[in-house]
C-alpha cells in the first residue's frame, strides 16, 4: 500500500507539474503576442514619422540648391564683368603705348634725319680740315727743308736726350735717398738687438791653473823619476808646466776640452792624496765622464736658452765642446748664444725667416770644437759638419758665408755675419793686445806691398783678409792670378795667425771724363 500510495503521489506531483507548465506557456505566449503587436505599432509608427521628416529634410536641401545656384550664377556674373572691364582697361593701355610708339617713332626718324645732315657736314668740314692740314705740313717741309720722318726723329731725339738726362739725376736721388734710409734702418736694427742683448763683456782667459795646497804637492804630482807627470801628460794630451810659481801648477794644450779634463783629474788626485800611475788613471777617466756630461748639458742648455731644437745629437755635443772653447779670450759658447739672439731680433725686426737666423747664429762657429783636431778653417770645418749631419742649404751658406769666404745666398746669412761682428766688436768682448794686433796687421800689409806691380793693400775683417790694388799697367790678369798665391804662401811662411786669411787681389782700368 505504501508503494501505491507513493506511485501516485508521483504521478499526482507529474501531472501538476505538467499542467502548471501547460497553463505557463500559454500566459507566456499570449503575453509575447501582446508585446510583439505593441511592437509592430510601434514601428510603424516611427517609420511613418521617418517618412514624414525624410520629406522634409529632402525639401530642405533642394532649397539649399537652388539657393547656392543661385549664388554661383551671381559670382559668375560678377567674375564676369570684372574681366570684361580689365580687358577694356587693357585695350585701352595698349592703344596709349601703340600711340606713344608712333610719337617716338616720328621723333627718332626726324633725329636721325637731322644726324645725317649733320654728318655730311662734318664730314665736308674734315675734308677742308685736311687739305688744310696737308697745305700746313708742306709748307712747314718747305720752311724748314726737312720731311716728315726727318723732323719726327729729331723731335723723338731731342725728348730722348731730356728724358735720359732727367731719368739719371732721379736715378741718382733715389739711389742716395734708399742708400740714407737703408742705413739709417740698419744702425736702428742693429741697435736695437744690441739694447736687447745682455751679455757679459769679461773676457775668459785662456790659461788652465790649478792651486795647490801647498809647494810640496809639486814634488808627489812629479812623482819618482816624474811618472806620475808622465802617465798624467800621456793621458791626457795636456803638458804640465810646474816651475816657481807658489802653489800653481799651469795646464797648458791647444785642446780645450782636453785642459779641462785634466784640470779636473789633476784637482781631484790633490783631494784624494793619493797620487800614482793607477790613481791618475782612474781620475783621469772620471775626469773625462764628468766634461762629457758638462758637455751634454751645455748643447742641451744652449738650444733652451736661444730655442733652437732638432739638433743632431752629435751636434748637441760639439755644440757643447764649445763652452771650453776660447777665441781671444772669449768664450765660442756664449758668443753662439749671443750671435744666435741677435741675428733673431734682426731678422724680426726685418721680417726674414727668425728660426733659420737663430739656428744658423747658433751653429755658425761649431766648426771650432774639432778644429784642433781636424786640419783646416773652422768656416770649412763648420760647414762640412752642417752637412754631414743633414742640415738646410741655408744654414750651410750662413756658415760658410760669415767670414766672407762665400756669397751669401739668403738675407738670414748676412744678419749672422753682422751678428757676429756685434758679438766679437763690443767692448770687452775679445782679449787682444792692441800693439800685438796692430803689429799683426801692419806685416800682412808689408807682406803683401813687398811684392811688385802692388799699388796699395788694406787689411779688414780684423786680420782675415787683405785686399790688394794692382797697378794695371805693370801686372796683367794671367799675373794677378799669380801674384795672389804668392802673397798667399809667403803670409803662410812668415805669419803665425788663428784660421785663415783671405787674400783678394784687385786689377782694374777705369777712363774717366768730365762735363764742362
Amino acid at each position: 500500500m505504501g508503494i501505491i500510495n507513493t506511485v501516485l503521489i508521483a504521478v499526482a506531483i507529474i501531472v501538476s507539474v505538467a499542467i502548471g507548465a501547460g497553463v505557463g506557456y500559454v500566459a507566456r505566449k499570449r503575453t509575447a503576442e501582446a508585446q510583439i503587436g505593441s511592437a509592430q505599432e510601434e514601428a510603424a509608427r516611427i517609420v511613418a514619422a521617418a517618412e514624414e521628416k525624410g520629406e522634409t529634410r529632402k525639401k530642405e536641401v533642394l532649397l539649399e540648391a537652388k539657393e547656392e545656384v543661385h549664388r554661383l550664377h551671381q559670382e559668375l556674373d560678377r567674375e564676369t564683368r570684372d574681366r570684361r572691364s580689365e580687358l577694356q582697361r587693357q585695350e585701352r593701355r595698349v592703344v596709349q603705348k601703340e600711340e606713344n610708339l608712333d610719337r617716338k617713332l616720328e621723333s627718332v626718324e626726324k633725329r636721325e634725319d637731322s644726324l645725317a645732315r649733320k654728318e655730311a657736314r662734318l664730314d665736308r668740314s674734315q675734308a677742308a680740315i685736311d687739305e688744310l692740314h696737308t697745305k700746313q705740313k708742306l709748307e712747314l717741309e718747305r720752311i724748314s727743308n726737312l720731311t716728315t720722318d726727318e723732323a719726327r726723329a729729331a723731335l723723338m731725339s731731342q725728348v730722348e736726350e731730356e728724358l735720359k738726362h732727367e731719368r739719371a739725376l732721379k736715378i741718382k736721388e733715389y739711389t742716395q735717398q734708399t742708400k740714407d734710409e737703408a742705413d739709417k734702418k740698419a744702425r736702428e736694427i742693429v741697435s736695437e738687438a744690441i739694447q736687447r742683448c745682455a751679455a757679459d763683456t769679461v773676457a775668459e782667459t785662456t790659461v788652465s791653473v790649478v792651486a795647490l795646497p801647498n809647494d810640496e804637492m809639486k814634488g808627489r804630482i812629479i812623482g819618482r823619476e816624474g811618472r806620475n807627470i808622465r802617465t798624467l801628460e800621456t793621458l791626457t794630451g795636456i803638458d804640465l808646466i810646474i816651475d816657481d810659481t807658489p802653489e800653481a801648477v799651469i795646464l797648458s794644450g791647444f785642446d780645450p776640452v782636453r785642459r779641462e779634463i785634466a784640470r779636473i783629474a789633476l784637482e781631484k788626485l790633490i783631494q784624494d792624496g793619493r797620487i800614482h800611475p793607477a790613481r791618475i788613471e782612474e781620475m783621469v777617466e772620471k775626469a773625462k765622464r764628468e766634461v762629457d756630461q758638462r758637455i751634454k748639458e751645455a748643447g742641451e742648455q744652449a738650444m733652451f736658452e736661444t730655442g733652437v731644437h732638432g739638433l743632431h745629437p752629435e751636434i748637441v755635443r760639439l755644440l757643447g765642446r764649445l763652452r771650453y772653447r776660447t777665441s781671444y779670450g772669449q768664450n765660442v759658447l756664449n758668443h753662439s748664444i749671443e750671435v744666435s739672439y741677435l741675428a733673431g731680433v734682426m731678422a724680426s725686426e726685418l721680417g726674414c725667416d727668425v728660426m733659420l737666423a737663430k739656428r744658423a747664429g747658433l751653429l755658425h762657429d761649431i766648426g771650432k770644437s774639432i778644429d784642433h783636431e781636424v786640419e783646416g778653417p773652422h768656416v770649412t770645418i763648420g760647414a762640412d759638419l752642417a752637412r754631414k749631419f743633414r742640415e738646410s742649404k741655408e744654414v750651410v751658406n750662413a756658415i760658410e758665408a760669415h767670414h766672407g769666404d762665400v756669397e751669401p745666398i739668403t738675407v738670414e746669412a748676412v744678419l749672422v755675419a753682422a751678428a757676429d761682428a756685434v758679438s766679437a766688436a763690443r767692448p770687452g768682448a775679445r782679449r787682444e793686445s792692441l800693439e800685438a794686433y796692430l803689429k799683426r796687421l801692419k806685416r800682412l800689409e808689408e807682406i803683401a806691398e813687398s811684392f811688385e806691380g802692388v799699388e796699395r793693400c788694406f787689411a779688414i775683417q780684423a786680420g782675415r783678409e787683405i785686399r790688394v790694388m794692382l797697378k794695371p799697367e805693370k801686372v796683367d790678369d794671367a799675373g794677378a792670378a799669380a801674384l795672389s798665391h804668392d802673397i798667399a804662401k809667403k803670409i803662410e811662411e812668415e805669419l803665425e795667425y788663428p784660421g785663415q786669411i783671405k787674400v783678394t787681389v784687385i786689377r782694374e782700368t777705369r777712363v774717366v771724363d768730365y762735363a764742362k
